[in-house]
């Protein structure tokens, strides 16, 4: 919750720099409704779904987003993370896969970016699940590495009119996803290193393994680009 807090945090406060005077200048436009799907690049490919509400005040000069995505990445390595969370046993073929589910709030600002009038720029918290599987074919072994996150992120979006009411969208951005304990396997490490049951390392003396070993064994989302090409229409 305390990064959470972080991340709210630092949304607000590069919200409150935007300057004052573009609230003056802003028309008092409807309030609208709007709903989207974006796909592309996000570490792995990624879909995301997406609510948005456009003119909320005249005083406010964003427009609010609320999206849930899916995507799918390179959850590590496979051999680092049943070493780090289970043993040291080598046999088995190794077969992986990864997913993370994130949630997001935006706070778009319209703003002419590259020349194009209709576009945005970008910041907001978000959350996202992890879930790394790693699984031993002839090894008898399955098991998951989960972590839940806070992060932050920005970027831009250009929008181009499609029909009256459909636009195509292009967005470009980053996000950063603060260090989260990594679980797996009655294991777990924390930032911290308030481990609980941490596997001994055979290459090294047998010390415990540090979460610095899981967190570079597992990829969790940590920076995060992003792009994406989408699909708005108005509601």
């Amino acid at each position: 919750m305390k990064k959470g807090r972080i991340a709210i945090g630092c949304t607000m406060l590069l919200v409150s720099l935007i300057p004052a005077s573009y609230c003056q200048d802003k028309g008092r436009d409807p309030i609208g409704f709007s709903g989207g799907l974006m796909t592309g690049y996000y570490r792995g490919y990624g879909i995301q779904a997406n609510f948005t509400a456009h003119h909320l005040a005249a005083e406010f000069p964003f427009d609010l987003r609320f999206g849930i995505g899916c995507t799918f990445l390179n959850p590590g390595n496979a051999a680092d993370a049943r070493r780090i969370f289970i043993n040291n046993a080598t046999n088995g073929e190794p077969e992986k896969k990864g997913r993370s589910f994130d949630f997001r709030l935006d706070f778009l600002l319209p703003k002419p970016i590259f020349g194009m009038d209709n576009s945005y720029i970008i910041i907001g918290p978000r959350f996202s699940t992890f879930t790394g599987d790693f699984k031993y074919v002839g090894g008898n072994e399955d098991f998951d590495v989960k972590s839940q996150q806070w992060g932050v992120g920005g970027g831009i979006e250009n929008h181009f009119k499609m029909a009256q009411n459909v636009s195509l969208f292009i967005h470009y951005g980053l996000d950063f996803y603060f260090p989260s304990a990594l679980s797996g396997h009655d294991t777990s490490y924390s930032p911290n290193n308030d481990n609980v049951n941490p596997e001994n390392n055979n290459q090294n003396n047998d010390a415990p393994f540090t979460y610095k070993d899981a967190n570079k064994a597992i990829r969790q989302p940590e920076f995060m680009p992003r792009i994406m090409i989408g699909v708005n229409f108005n509601l």
